[in-house]
């Protein structure tokens, strides 16, 4: 289903944009910024991935102080990508039926309700490795109905034109917050006290569901005119939405290799810092804040590289590069060039999830969103549980460094398949950004 059959509704000065429902009687006069809704939910991001970050770096550092054994540690990156496996499809049926903005409150509540347990676990020395499974699995189910809310959210607040620089501004926070702020300083606090930072993360998401209760409007996908289908039934819809496109079905499949082998190194990650390197968990942390630097350029410059190149180019390129800092981390134990590496194998990752999540954005219909999205996650993220997992028992038969050899190796020959699709379809590509001869109302738009 090409973009320019999209349900079209409300026209404001004489330019229509994506279908969402409006609370207010009366559209606003188009403003060619963000708009308020958008800062808002750029606000309530950057506290959720403030935790994040906090997470990504405690969590690895909490599994380390309970067992050195890499098969176990890795199984806690395997059980926090699990649920994507099993629920992704579910959970993105579940947004395409009900309000997206109450959707992130209400697993953004939750999620802080579970870091409250689990510091006060820590802080009573009664938490157990099998214990942060439980709480790690739990997180990425409620991650799943989040996220997928979060990324189908977005083109019912700001126009199709405005998706790159949107989702520019969303990733650059999430990789500001998660790198710059959440994971250095949650590092340097959990070897201080070590439930102090899962604390801090019961308070950012409280903070992120608060802001994003602001956001008026209602963003319920508009159903007018579908024929009324049960849930495994709109489920299904989303399933052979995404089979039928030849392009997404095949961009899914490279990314979902792509992902497995990425996490395999991923999962080990903090086996690297603390004994391949021979560092302390603070540079650990430090250790996210290269891959944040990395990511933050990568985030600010693919809109600009993607004009002057063209966004195939650009993806092509970035498919190609990033394996390339891998293969180097395998050969070296230099704390410096590993976190430069490292860095710069974020530069080239961020500009292409950009660029991939716009590309999504502009294919798929916004009514089932959050379906094939889900569907999408399931391929691609699915894979990670069994990459992080083959990590952990590549990393205790060989050694650590092995494990990136063989990620960065496998990651390139993907990479290459992913440049030859592309060319292959680019000109439907360059279809869907094709300006539209009209675009509808947005929900929540606001100066």
């Amino acid at each position: 289903m090409s973009l320019s059959k999209r349900k079209l509704t409300s026209v404001r000065n004489g330019e229509q944009r994506p279908t969402a429902a409006r609370s207010a009687a009366e559209p606003e006069p188009v403003d060619p910024r963000l708009g308020g809704a958008f800062w808002r939910l750029f606000g309530s991001s950057a506290a959720s991935n403030l935790a994040d970050g906090v997470s990504r770096a405690v969590v690895p550092l909490l599994a380390a102080s309970l067992t050195r054994d890499p098969l176990l540690i890795s199984a806690v990156t395997s059980l926090s990508f699990l649920p994507w496996l099993l629920f992704a499809l579910p959970a993105g049926t579940l947004v395409d039926r009900s309000d997206r903005r109450r959707v992130m409150v209400r697993s953004n509540l939750f999620r802080a309700v579970l870091f409250a347990l689990l510091a006060s676990m820590v802080a009573t020395g009664t938490a157990s490795i099998w214990l942060l499974y439980v709480v790690v699995f739990t997180l990425g189910v409620a991650e799943t109905l989040y996220d997928s809310a979060a990324r189908a959210v977005l083109p019912q607040i700001v126009r199709r034109d405005q998706l790159d620089r949107g989702n520019g501004l969303l990733v650059t926070a999430e990789t500001g917050m998660q790198a710059f702020v959440g994971a250095p300083v949650g590092a340097l606090i959990f070897g201080l006290a070590a439930a102090a930072p899962l604390l801090g993360n019961m308070a950012f998401y409280a903070v992120a569901a608060l802001m994003m209760m602001t956001v008026a409007g209602r963003f319920t996908p508009d159903r007018t005119g579908a024929p009324a289908a049960g849930f495994r039934a709109e489920l299904a819809a989303g399933v052979r939405w995404l089979w039928g496109n030849r392009f997404l079905r095949q961009f899914a499949a490279i990314n979902g290799a792509t992902s497995a082998l990425q996490s395999m190194p991923n999962a080990v990650l903090v086996l690297y810092v603390l004994e391949v390197v021979g560092v302390s968990e603070t540079y650990f942390g430090l250790m996210m804040l290269g891959a944040g630097v990395g990511g933050l350029l990568g985030g600010l410059v693919a809109p600009a590289v993607s004009r002057r190149l063209g966004r195939v180019l650009t993806l092509s390129l970035t498919a190609v590069l990033f394996p390339l800092p891998l293969i180097g981390m395998s050969l070296t134990d230099n704390a410096i060039l590993g976190g430069t590496l490292y860095g710069l194998g974020a530069f080239f990752v961020m500009i292409g999830n950009v660029l991939s999540m716009s590309l999504r954005q502009a294919l798929i219909p916004e009514e089932l969103f959050g379906r094939v999205q889900g569907s999408y996650r399931t391929l691609v993220w699915g894979g990670i549980p069994i990459g992080a997992l083959a990590g952990g028992v590549l990393a205790a038969t060989t050694n650590v460094p092995a494990v990136f050899a063989v990620s960065g190796v496998g990651c390139l020959v993907v990479g290459v398949w992913m440049a030859w699709l592309l060319r292959r379809h680019r000109a439907e590509l360059a279809a869907a950004f094709a300006p539209p001869p009209t675009e509808p109302a947005l929900a929540g738009t606001d100066a």
